[in-house]
């Protein structure tokens, strides 16, 4: 079975920062280059909105509220990836979520994973 597990969440007070890791679990192997690590984030009754995304080959994009302050990484070889968070807003309290999208060369279908998420509360 094929998860991903989000750990790096807490309560801060803002102005703070967290790290946020993601880990895809061993049972899932791949050689393809075409693939994308995301961090998204969603607070209760809202829409779950990207923060940020680094593609295989190393690009990164930035939504609005992440530019300046967040930054993504990755390390394929734990099959991981990282966002670092710094001068963290109580309007950045949401739970984050980690998504993987694997491209069709891959395992020839279009294949996503999602996490669970990991909490993270900023207080004023």
């Amino acid at each position: 079975q094929v998860y991903l597990k989000e750990s790096g969440g807490g309560s801060v007070q803002a102005g703070g920062s967290l790290t946020l890791s993601c880990v895809i679990s061993n049972s899932i192997e791949w050689g393809c280059t075409n693939y994308e690590w995301s961090w998204y984030r969603q607070v209760p009754g809202g829409e779950r909105e990207v923060v940020a995304s680094v593609a295989s080959d190393g690009p990164t994009t930035y939504t609005d509220v992440a530019k300046g302050r967040f930054s993504i990484s990755q390390d394929n070889r734990k099959k991981s990836a990282y966002l670092q968070m710094n001068s963290l807003k109580p309007e950045d309290t949401a739970m984050y979520v980690c998504k993987i999208d694997f491209g069709y060369e891959c395992f020839e279908a279009e294949v996503h994973y999602w996490g669970q998420g990991t909490q993270v509360t900023v207080s004023s």
